[in-house]
């Protein structure tokens, strides 16, 4: 048993139960507590280095699973109907109101990985957020892609999505490496947010009825490597866009300055690249 970190389930408000992990600052100093929203299809295992460095640092840290995804996938994944917009209208509402209960905080410091840092404009209790640290976030928008993903994904959301949808009843990107598989509902509105500008903006009225983008005014920072093809400076940019009212900052790195091959899309939290970890809690603190 780690005592690093303590394991747990926590209740949204349609009584959905999330998995999820509470790492206690080890010296603590007055700062926001971080919430760890993670990657789509990634677990918060793959954090558990990188939170529980920050603890060491004197933050509390919680990271969990979304609905659908991990420890928090009941049942078999072709019965979930756990959808990108569950994530934010229920998900990481439930993840804030559960940090600030146990670290009796305010606010806290959303650190979110790439779908992790793009739902604060659907999520209802935003206020309670004092910043976000968006790591690889962007709109995604196939349009702005680079490299081998610019080809790729549209082979995944055009092909591989119906097809194991149609099949086996999820969407099937563990095979490609694209982390876990997904609950169908997801894979498709990850395909409907990516074809067109504006990222979960697309779900509003359809799916969402509550559009706080404009109403959010705490900094966003967004920090994406110059190697990651999915979150592009065009893609970053795009995302920042949908919150007209508050304080933007875009902060690229650039691999080969910083000692790395390569950083990409998901490298950043990994141990090989914790030299860029006080980067992160840099903005943290800022």
């Amino acid at each position: 048993m780690d005592n690093t970190f303590e394991s747990f389930w926590m209740t949204c408000k349609d009584g959905y139960q999330l998995a999820a992990h509470f790492y206690p600052a080890q010296s603590p100093k007055s700062a926001n507590p971080v919430l760890i929203c993670p990657a789509t299809g990634i677990t918060k295992n793959f954090y558990h280095s990188f939170a529980t460095w920050l603890s060491e640092q004197g933050y509390d840290v919680l990271s969990f699973d979304f609905r659908g995804i991990g420890g928090s996938l009941h049942g078999s994944l072709k019965q979930s109907t756990a959808s990108i917009n569950d994530w934010g209208v229920l998900d990481i509402p439930c993840a804030i109101d559960t940090l600030l209960e146990k670290t009796k905080a305010e606010q806290v410091t959303l650190l979110g990985h790439s779908a992790g840092g793009q739902l604060l404009g659907i999520v209802p209790n935003f206020h309670k957020v004092a910043k976000v640290i968006a790591v690889a976030g962007s709109t995604g928008h196939v349009k702005g892609l680079k490299g081998k993903t610019k080809f790729l994904a549209p082979v995944m959301f055009n092909v591989i999505f119906p097809i194991s949808s149609a099949f086996k009843g999820y969407g099937a990107t563990q095979f490609i490496g694209m982390g876990e598989n997904l609950p169908k509902k997801v894979a498709q509105q990850w395909r409907e947010f990516c074809s067109h500008p504006g990222y979960v903006k697309n779900a509003i009225g359809k799916t969402v009825h509550h559009d706080f983008h404009s109403e959010i005014i705490c900094p966003i920072t967004s920090i994406w490597a110059s190697d990651d093809e999915i979150a592009t400076e065009r893609n970053v940019e795009d995302l920042l866009k949908l919150y007209p009212n508050a304080p933007t900052k875009m902060l690229e790195l650039n691999p080969m300055k910083l000692g790395h091959k390569s950083i990409g899309h998901m490298l950043m939290f990994k141990k090989s690249h914790q030299n860029l970890w006080s980067l992160l809690e840099q903005e943290i603190q800022h």
